[in-house]
């Protein structure tokens, strides 16, 4: 079940900081060239990244293009904007297909990364697809405690068309907080300003803090860089 953290959401100056922070995040980016040129290359291994509520692929095309380089098999989700429910199927069979056709295609199971939402979803996969999934890497994802320790729990509900207390949904969120049958990664910040950072890693998993708002965090030059050393087996 879904850990008893104690956790409460952001404070509201974090959260009307979230804009110009993520866009100041972007901004970062444009010097962090070299760095990220240091980032240990790939093995061609296929990767899945989820988008997080609300957003498509688009919003991870950087990463996207930044693990391309550096040499994985690299896929966007393909199921358009991320409604939870809506786009993936009650059970998540919509987005296991996709999981299970690229491990089909490439012979070889798939890293997830998912951002916020999306990474719950890659964690709900991960025990439900066993076979199909490699890693997952979870960014700014409260899996770890109740949706109530956010600021986005109602725009969830407005989106999806689910309740976070509808028993199917609790069901849900247990799956997603349940250690994984595979490696697990979490990368979180305490200054998230949408979702506490407290709920986005567990102890005794692997967690990796950095210091970033929650717009944008799959943009940022040190999750990029912490992507690739986990990737790289660092």
């Amino acid at each position: 079940m879904v850990q008893d953290v104690a956790a409460l959401p952001p404070s509201k100056l974090l959260w009307a900081a979230e804009l110009p922070r993520g866009m100041w995040g972007l901004a970062e980016l444009l010097g962090a060239r070299a760095r990220l040129k240091s980032a240990p290359k790939g093995d061609g291994r296929p990767v899945m990244i989820l988008p997080g509520l609300v957003n498509t692929d688009r919003s991870n095309l950087l990463l996207q293009r930044f693990l391309r380089r550096l040499g994985y098999r690299v896929e966007g989700w393909g199921l358009g904007r991320n409604l939870g429910t809506r786009a993936i199927g009650r059970e998540g069979e919509v987005l296991m297909q996709r999981i299970a056709a690229l491990h089909r295609e490439t012979g070889e199971p798939v890293t997830l990364i998912g951002i916020s939402l999306g990474g719950i979803m890659a964690r709900i996969a991960a025990h439900r697809a066993r076979a199909s999934v490699r890693e997952v890497i979870t960014i700014s994802s409260p899996y770890a405690g109740s949706a109530r320790a956010t600021n986005v729990w109602r725009s969830f509900e407005f989106f999806t068309g689910d309740r976070i207390d509808d028993d199917h949904v609790r069901a849900q969120a247990a799956l997603a907080a349940k250690p994984l049958p595979v490696p697990e990664t979490a990368i979180w910040s305490r200054s998230d300003g949408l979702v506490a950072g407290e709920i986005c890693h567990t102890r005794g998993a692997r967690a990796i803090e950095v210091r970033s708002s929650h717009i944008g965090v799959q943009w940022r030059a040190e999750v990029m860089l912490a992507v690739a050393g986990v990737l790289a087996g660092r």
